[in-house]
């Protein structure tokens, strides 16, 4: 198959073959740039909480008719003892958040007194002696709380924790490598030393933004004694559903004096993770819509371009066909003649794609487009092109020869 011909009937086409390539260039520029954006939300939303989630539900619990802080705790303990003694449940302790809520406190830790001069960021959770063993969290290092070492505090008192448990993220963020166990940080002026560190513990909040440190938490051993807080209750195994839909009824039976939403007050892990990636899967849909729809548009004006163009050169064909052309050598030269085009396209589009992710990456802070992700869409829209012409090129090898003694 010689191109120059190919090439020179181009050039009498020139506004549809422009067409098509630039329609090629704008689908892998966005096309790459959109799976690049979608297997960033995909790796993010499924990355792991460092918790049991499978034998996890949380409850969210307010108290009615303001009660003190003393009276919070009675009931809060009592709560407790109730939660631990439920047929199918393993544990439960109470605590203001938990991976993926999206709400609690982030602090700066430091290495000094000076709270100006912190060395990581970190989001702290209260956790009594049971919060460990609730979670499901893996202790890689040093020992658990005890019993004596939990304090309780109202909303106004400072934080001030003697002992904490931070993640190995944490860790390795504070001391680079050292041993933590047993060293000193700062959450306030007066020091807090670390008795544990654990494998890994998400921070509540799902940000993109927040994903350089999101393995950076701190358990410190204080139950706040205020209106609303979370219960989080271990099952058994394959208890989950069957806890989560009793739970609410068994704890008014326990205390009328409090209010459980019914809708959200219950929730077992696979809703709150649901629910904190709700963003995330929803961008991850729609960029996954828009691609397909601008693969098929393009899909579709490759084959009515080349539809078109068989329609007006049916003569032709037939005088080829008339001097010895095989339908392959037809078949061949409408091949050839769109992968010319598509080359141009994703030529074009190779460089606007990079571009564009220059310009995401200036106006919302994404990673660099890797440049498999270009070479993957060059691939497909290539493959694409040949399968979108396929069927008009088929159509114009069967053209007879007779068409060449027809008029036009």
């Amino acid at each position: 198959m010689q191109i120059r011909p190919i090439l020179a009937a181009l050039r009498h086409h020139k506004a549809g073959s422009l067409l098509i390539a630039l329609q090629v260039a704008l689908t892998l520029a966005i096309v790459c740039n959109a799976l690049f954006i979608i297997h960033g939300r995909l790796t993010h939303l499924s990355q792991p909480s460092g918790v049991d989630e499978d034998r996890l539900l949380v409850v969210e619990n307010q108290w009615a008719g303001k009660p003190d802080a003393g009276h919070i705790g009675s009931m809060m303990s009592a709560d407790l003892n109730f939660l631990r003694q439920m047929p199918g449940v393993s544990n439960a302790y109470a605590t203001d958040a938990y991976p993926l809520r999206g709400g609690g406190m982030s602090y700066g830790i430091g290495l000094v007194p000076d709270k100006l001069k912190y060395a990581a960021e970190s989001a702290l959770y209260f956790a009594d002696e049971n919060g460990i063993d609730t979670l499901g969290l893996k202790l890689v290092a040093g020992r658990n709380f005890r019993a004596d070492e939990i304090g309780q505090i109202d909303a106004h008192s400072p934080i001030e924790p003697a002992e904490a448990i931070i993640t190995v993220d944490l860790a390795k963020a504070l001391f680079h490598g050292q041993a933590a166990v047993g060293k000193v940080i700062y959450l306030s002026a007066k020091p807090t030393v670390i008795i544990g560190v654990v494998e890994r513990m998400q921070i509540p909040w799902t940000y993109s933004d927040m994903a350089k440190w999101s393995g950076n938490s701190t358990l410190i051993p204080l139950r706040q004694l205020v209106d609303t807080f979370d219960y989080v209750v271990r099952t058994e195994p394959g208890q989950v559903d069957e806890i989560a839909s009793r739970v609410r009824a068994a704890l008014y039976a326990q205390n009328r004096m409090r209010v459980i939403d019914a809708d959200g007050g219950v929730l077992t892990y696979a809703q709150v993770r649901a629910k904190a990636y709700k963003n995330d899967r929803g961008i991850a849909i729609l960029m996954s819509a828009i691609s397909l729809v601008l693969l098929a548009i393009t899909g579709a004006g490759i084959v009515g371009l080349t539809s078109f163009w068989v329609g007006q050169r049916r003569k032709q064909i037939g005088v080829r066909r008339a001097l010895g052309a095989t339908r392959n050598d037809i078949l061949s030269y409408f091949l050839t003649e769109n992968l010319l085009i598509a080359v141009a396209g994703v030529t074009i589009g190779g460089v606007l794609a990079v571009a564009l992710n220059f310009w995401l990456m200036k106006q919302f802070e994404i990673d660099r487009l890797a440049p498999g992700y270009v070479l993957a869409g060059v691939v497909a829209l290539l493959v694409l092109g040949q399968a979108a012409v396929l069927a008009p090129a088929l159509r114009a090898s069967h053209v007879p020869p007779v068409e060449a003694t027809r008029s036009v």
